[in-house]
């Protein structure tokens, strides 16, 4: 039987990145699970005293629910890191592999996992050697289907799926409006799913896949965040060996990012049963419409146990 720690927590939430909202909404959902499992909890909006404010009150763990560039990039994660305070997920080594989506599939594609063929584009580069010709290339090497996505970044902000090559120029504009590189894949037509990696001390374990299946066919922002746009499958409608595979997958790259506590590996199966890694998220969203919450009440666990063993993981660490 595990003893149960009673832990001083700070949850932080907000930032500046264009995720502000949906960090804020995944705070507040953290400190309430926290707060159920017995934990003392403050919930803080980063600001410029908050490294001070850390060093001065001293709470057992740190919990940034912080999405975007302020909390996934690995900056913070390297200051808490320098000031010796602990915290849940990864470290900012782990944290700007999997910030950088095409880094994260180079590694992924080298150790033999499936991922779509893509092609990275600075800003730049599209601007110095000019959009048409630059926009044939694309079409010629990835072809008109084909998903364009900010090179960082998270949320499917600034995502596009693209059938049509008359849709590519705004596509490649909606994408630099969030990063100055873009990432452009072939598109896979499959399942898709989002598959949650926990690991509180005992090594990663991979929960429930969840299935996703937007209205609207495209798992854009507003078919994330908004209740009603989209339907979701936890565990997802597929046969046990894909699900196994899928979950084989998803350990696999956790591990070979070397992410920590908790991350989402996003990936799409084929009508052939082929796995397709996508993204990796070392911070992954935790709303009330967020996909790891769906998986940890799949596998039968509550919130407040699932994300208590992981504060108590990160503050014996």
């Amino acid at each position: 039987m595990t003893t149960f720690h009673k832990l001083d927590i700070v949850v932080l939430a907000g930032g500046i990145s264009h995720e502000r909202d949906v960090s804020l909404r995944s705070g507040r959902r953290v400190a309430e699970a926290l707060k159920a499992a017995g934990h003392t909890v403050t919930l803080r909006d980063p600001d410029a005293s908050l490294l001070t404010a850390l060093t001065d009150n001293a709470p057992d763990v740190v919990w940034p629910a912080l999405h975007g560039a302020s909390g996934e990039d690995g900056a913070l994660q390297a200051l808490l890191r320098a000031r010796g305070i602990r915290y849940v997920g990864s470290h900012p080594e782990a944290a700007g592999l999997a910030w950088s989506k095409p880094t994260a599939k180079v590694l992924v594609s080298r150790a033999g996992i499936a991922t779509p063929e893509w092609l990275t584009l600075p800003n730049g580069t599209f601007r110095e050697l000019g959009a048409n010709g630059v926009l044939a290339e694309v079409l010629h090497g990835i072809g008109a289907a084909a998903v364009v996505k900010p090179a960082q970044g998270g949320s499917a902000q600034g995502v596009t799926i693209v059938t049509d090559a008359a849709d590519l120029p705004r596509a490649m504009v909606d994408a630099y409006t969030y990063s100055d590189v873009a990432l452009i894949e072939k598109k896979i037509e499959g399942t898709e799913l989002a598959i949650t990696v926990m690991d509180s001390g005992h090594g990663p374990v991979a929960l429930p896949a969840v299935e996703i299946e937007p209205l609207s066919g495209i798992y854009s922002f507003e078919a994330r965040y908004n209740a009603g746009e989209t339907t979701f499958f936890a565990p997802a409608r597929v046969s046990e060996e894909v699900a196994e595979r899928a979950a084989a997958v998803a350990v696999q790259v956790h591990e070979l990012l070397g992410l920590r506590h908790i991350s989402r590996i996003d990936v799409i199966v084929d009508a052939e049963g082929v796995v397709w890694f996508l993204e990796a998220n070392m911070l992954p969203g935790l709303t009330e419409t967020s996909l790891v919450p769906q998986a940890i009440e799949a596998a039968g666990l509550t919130l407040a146990s699932a994300y208590s063993a992981l504060a108590v993981a990160a503050a014996a660490e």
